[in-house]
C-alpha cells in the first residue's frame, strides 16, 4: 500500500489514463462555447440586442438539470465498451451530428431553430459530462485526483480556446456556419479517447434504478450532515464572479474596439499557453499543498482576474491590457476550476459517481448558467466598468464559505470520502457495499 501510494508527480501525469482524460476533457469542453461565447458573437454580429444575448446562457439548462437523468447512467450501462465508455461514445456521436446541424442555420431568419439546436447540443454535452465525470471518479485513485482534475481541465480549456480562439479567426474568413461544421469534426478526438480509455480497476456493484435515484442523495446528506447546505451553496457561488465575466466578455471585447481575429489570436495562442502553464502548475501545487489550500489560494486568485477587465473597460481598445486580461483569465480561472473539480470528485461515492457528481456539478451549473444569466442586462444598465466591479463582488460570498466547508488547516474538505482500493470494493465490500451502513471512515 505505502509503495503504491508513493508515486511521483511525473509518473502520475505520464500514465495512459491521464492521456485519455486529456482527450476526453477536450471533448467535454468543445460544445460549451458553441452554445455560449461563439453563439453570442454570432448573434452580436447579427445585431441581436444585448439583453437577448445575455439570456443565451439559459439555453444551457441541461447542464443544470442533468442530475434528473444521471441515475440512468449509473443504472443502465449501454451494452458495449463498459459501464461508462458506452455512454461516452453514444453522446459523442450525438454531439458530432448536433454541432454539424447548427452549421445549417441562420440566426437572422431562424433564431428559434438555433435555440432548439443549442439545447440539443447542451443535452448531449451534459450527458457526456455525466459519463466522463463518473469515469474519472472510477478510474482515479485518491492521490491521482489532483492531476486527473488538472488534465481534464487542461483538455477542457484547450477545447474552449480552440473554439473561442481558432473559431473566431475562422469566422472572419469562412463564417460561423462553416465554423460549426469544422468543430463538429473535432469530436472525433473524443471518440478516439473513449476507444483508448482503460477500464477502471475498481469494481463496484451495479445499482438498480431505484437505488441509483435514492441512495446517492441519502449517502451525501448522511456524510455531509449540517454541512450539506453550505457545501451546495459553496459549489454554486465559488465561480459565480468569473461566470458573470465569461457570460459577457466576448460581447464586451467586440463592442470595445477588437475584431474577431484579435480575440481569436490572443485566446488561441497566448491563452492556450497560459492555460497549459496554469493547469500544470495548479495540478502540481494541488499535489503538494493539498486540495483544501488549493481551494483557498486559487479561489482568491481567480476572483482577482476580473479586475483586469475593469481596467480594460476604462481604456477600451488597449491591446496590452486586453492581452494581460486574457492571459490572467486563462491561467487563474483554469486553476480555480481544477480545484473545484477535484473537490466535487472528493465528495462522490464510486458506486453512484454519475448521479452524485452530476448533482454537485448541476449546482455549479446553476450558478454559471442561471445566476449569471442577467449579466447582459446588468452590463447594459450599469456600463462596463461598474459591471466588472460587480463581478468582483460576486466572488466574495463563495470565498466566505471556505472556512466552513474546507477549513484552512483541515486535511480534507468536509464530507470528502477516502480512496477505496480496487480489491476492497470487489464483491461489494468497503464504502460501496451498503449505503444504509454509510461510507467507510
Amino acid at each position: 500500500m505505502a509503495e503504491r501510494r508513493a508515486v511521483g508527480i511525473g509518473q502520475v501525469f505520464a500514465s495512459r489514463k491521464m492521456a485519455v482524460i486529456l482527450l476526453l476533457g477536450f471533448a467535454s469542453g468543445l460544445p460549451l462555447y458553441l452554445t455560449t461565447k461563439d453563439l453570442q458573437a454570432w448573434m452580436t454580429l447579427e445585431n441581436v440586442d444585448l439583453k437577448t444575448i445575455g439570456y443565451v446562457s439559459l439555453l444551457s439548462w441541461p447542464y443544470t438539470f442533468k442530475f434528473l437523468w444521471s441515475p440512468l447512467v449509473d443504472a443502465f450501462p449501454i451494452p458495449f465498451l463498459g459501464r461508462r465508455r458506452g455512454w461516452l461514445i453514444a453522446t459523442q456521436v450525438g454531439l458530432l451530428l448536433a454541432i454539424g446541424w447548427m452549421g445549417t442555420h441562420d440566426p437572422r431568419t431562424a433564431l428559434h431553430l438555433v435555440a432548439v439546436n443549442a439545447i440539443a447540443i447542451a443535452f448531449f454535452s451534459a450527458t457526456q459530462d455525466i459519463a466522463f465525470d463518473a469515469y474519472k471518479i472510477d478510474v482515479l485513485r485518491e492521490e491521482e485526483r489532483g492531476a486527473g482534475a488538472a488534465l481534464g481541465v487542461l483538455g477542457y480549456r484547450a477545447a474552449l480556446i480552440v473554439v473561442g480562439g481558432l473559431g473566431f479567426i475562422m469566422a472572419d474568413h469562412v463564417g460561423w456556419q462553416w465554423v460549426y461544421v469544422m468543430m463538429a469534426a473535432l469530436m472525433v478526438l473524443g471518440i478516439i479517447g473513449t476507444l483508448l480509455a482503460p477500464e477502471p480497476k475498481r469494481v463496484v456493484a451495479q445499482p438498480s434504478l431505484g437505488q441509483a435515484i435514492v441512495f446517492p442523495f441519502v449517502d451525501f446528506w448522511r456524510r455531509a450532515g449540517v454541512y450539506a447546505v453550505p457545501i451546495l451553496l459553496f459549489i454554486v457561488l465559488y465561480k459565480l464572479g468569473d461566470a458573470a465575466l465569461n457570460n459577457m466578455s466576448t460581447s464586451f471585447l467586440l463592442k470595445n474596439g477588437f475584431t474577431q481575429t484579435d480575440i481569436g489570436t490572443v485566446q488561441g495562442v497566448i491563452g492556450l499557453a497560459a492555460t497549459i502553464v496554469g493547469v500544470v502548475a495548479g495540478g502540481a501545487a494541488q499535489a503538494r499543498i493539498g486540495l483544501v489550500r488549493s481551494l483557498w489560494i486559487f479561489g482568491l486568485l481567480q476572483s482577482l482576474v476580473n479586475a483586469s477587465y475593469y481596467f480594460l473597460a476604462l481604456h477600451p481598445g488597449n491591446r496590452p491590457l486586453m492581452f494581460s486580461a486574457v492571459v490572467l483569465e486563462n491561467f487563474f480561472q483554469g486553476t480555480g476550476t481544477a480545484a473545484l473539480v477535484a473537490y466535487m470528485m472528493s465528495l462522490s461515492t464510486p458506486r453512484f459517481s454519475a448521479t452524485q457528481y452530476a448533482l454537485l456539478s448541476s449546482f455549479y451549473g446553476f450558478g454559471r448558467d442561471f445566476l449569471a444569466a442577467p449579466a447582459g442586462k446588468l452590463a447594459e444598465s450599469t456600463g462596463w466598468p461598474s459591471f466588472f466591479l460587480l463581478t468582483l463582488a460576486m466572488a466574495v460570498p463563495g470565498l466566505l464559505l471556505l472556512p466552513i466547508v474546507a477549513p484552512w488547516n483541515g486535511a480534507h474538505p468536509r464530507a470528502a470520502i477516502a480512496d477505496v482500493d480496487a480489491d476492497e470494493t470487489v464483491g461489494g465490500r468497503g464504502e460501496t457495499e451498503d449505503i444504509a451502513g454509510g461510507p467507510r471512515p
